[in-house]
């Protein structure tokens, strides 16, 4: 088919709302779908709606590279197949397609570099004005706060440890990843650590994530009726998501403070070419981005890969080895040493693989167009690609993908692998604009826990994967043994929150 397309036709505003698959993929009946589908409902037949993802990869495995999925009168195409989801990689031809499930966000993020649509001119303010907020020289700035952070955590696991207790990790990630985003990026302490439970934030923020979520599973028009109840909570805690950060934009509002940090960014920086700035409204909507869509992701991130960690010893004494080696006896490592630990990022590089905590992402065609020189598009038409599949493709993983292996991302490896194969970050222009800080957060964290502890997992644990939007291991818990002998304690001054450095933050993907 030609992929010739008229400026007429290219400049035609595309259908508003949601459009299915019928819309925009003229031979849609060639790609397959599940068998048993139901008038009305579609195919509905041995899925959970509290496991949406991992039924779409289920199918996935059983239907092949492309396929589609029919709910309630709504078409979906999904691709995970690794030339198809490198066709789609392609630039000049696809773009971010904002689908269901991040739409659903936007009653509380609006158009933050997240949930923005292309069209929608704050995307690029935003991009632009918070880019530098990522260079070197900012990362190097909040390093030590990361430091100061991880040394609340390893103090809690302290506690846990000389308690005899089980360490609670996604809940201790959360914690974690919560305190660095808003200490590095907004001089907020929320106090986690201090806390017996999750602070309200978390808990608004999980409940927003699940109602998203919970929308895809009932037909449109009756969500108000089915959902009346969690809607009604949704709108409460979409109201303290706001008034939390209301509340925190105003604090460094009436303070006079220039803390150089994300949140000066939003309120003081003008485009370097326009010299437009953020509305109040926005900078609102871009802190929630990055105090929700970060800590989530990194925190997720984590929790795997200390799962995996514990289930394979040897990997694990590998790793503290080369810690060992790399940090010697120094309390606090330095930011330049953290890059050095290059497999411990291969540990981390390789749960990232088999459950990115952001499992899919949304492109659409910019043109009409041919996905793979074989499914016609119209422009404006979207598939999903499942990224956790894109991951697991026997033809560029082998034929034993689900087993965990970090040396798969030794360099020489790495190397010979096609390009658009390993996209726990999306892709694109609007790939996450935090990649480098989630990185470096998450990889000095794990050097941090491998040099103190030795990791012991609960042999009754069978990994389940909660999915709330993005992913995180349910009731991971683990017993933890003090390395002997026992390394110098993490010991970094820690200024108040109003004092701190740097800025930015991570896995906010935009």
């Amino acid at each position: 088919m030609a992929e010739t397309v008229t400026r007429t036709e290219a400049e035609a505003p595309l259908p508003k709302g949601f459009r299915g698959a019928e819309q925009g993929w003229p031979e849609l009946s060639r790609i397959p779908h599940p068998p048993r589908r139901l008038p009305l409902l579609g195919d509905v037949l041995g899925v959970d709606r509290r496991t949406p993802l991992q039924d779409s990869m289920r199918l996935g495995a059983q239907l092949g590279p492309i396929f589609r999925r029919k709910a309630f009168g709504n078409e979906f195409v999904f691709v995970w197949g690794a030339a198809l989801a490198a066709d789609m990689a392609d630039e000049s031809r696809f773009a971010k397609h904002v689908g269901l499930g991040v739409a659903n966000l936007r009653p509380v993020a609006g158009d933050g570099l997240f949930t923005a649509y292309n069209h929608e001119p704050n995307w690029q303010l935003a991009h632009d004005v918070l880019a530098p907020g990522f260079s070197r020289e900012a990362m190097e700035g909040y390093h030590g706060m990361m430091l100061a952070v991880a040394g609340r955590l390893t103090d809690h696991w302290d506690r846990e440890l000389s308690a005899g207790r089980w360490v609670d990790v996604p809940g201790d990630m959360t914690k974690l990843t919560l305190e660095t985003i808003a200490r590095t990026g907004f001089g907020h302490d929320f106090g986690s650590f201090e806390r017996s439970r999750p602070h309200p934030f978390v808990t608004a923020m999980i409940g927003t994530l699940t109602y998203a979520q919970r929308l895809n599973s009932v037909p449109g028009p009756l969500a108000p009726l089915l959902l009346r109840q969690t809607g009604r909570r949704n709108a409460a805690d979409i109201a303290y998501l706001n008034r939390t950060v209301d509340d925190l934009v105003e604090e460094r509002r009436g303070s006079g403070r220039a803390d150089g940090d994300l949140l000066d960014r939003m309120l003081e920086t003008a485009h370097p070419e326009t010299g437009e700035r953020l509305s109040a409204e926005n900078v609102r909507r871009q802190v929630i981005t990055f105090l929700v869509a970060g800590h989530e992701t990194t925190s997720g991130a984590l929790s795997f890969a200390l799962h995996y960690l514990a289930l394979n010893p040897g990997i694990a004494a590998r790793a503290a080895a080369e810690v060992d080696r790399v940090w010697g006896d120094t309390p606090a490592p330095g930011y330049d040493q953290v890059a050095k630990l290059r497999y411990v990022r291969r540990v981390l590089d390789e749960s990232l693989r088999l459950w990115p905590t952001a499992p899919a992402f949304a492109r659409e065609a910019r043109r009409d167009t041919v996905l793979g020189g074989e499914h016609p598009m119209r422009r404006g038409a979207w598939a999903l690609v499942l990224t956790a599949m894109l991951h697991r493709d026997p033809e560029v993983w082998g034929p034993d993908p689900e087993l965990f292996d970090p040396d798969r991302f030794e360099a020489k490896a790495a190397r010979g692998r096609a390009p658009h194969t390993f996209k726990p970050f999306g892709t694109g222009a609007r790939a996450c604009i935090g990649r480098q800080f989630a990185l470096h957060e998450a990889t000095l964290v794990l050097g941090l826990l491998l040099r103190r502890y030795t990791l012991r997992a609960d042999p009754d644990y069978r990994l389940r994967v909660t999915e709330r939007l993005t992913l995180m291991p349910d009731g991971l818990r683990l017993r933890l043994d003090r390395r002997a002998p026992a390394p110098a304690p993490v010991s970094v001054p820690e200024a108040p929150a109003s004092e701190s450095g740097g800025c930015p933050v991570r896995g906010a993907g935009d």
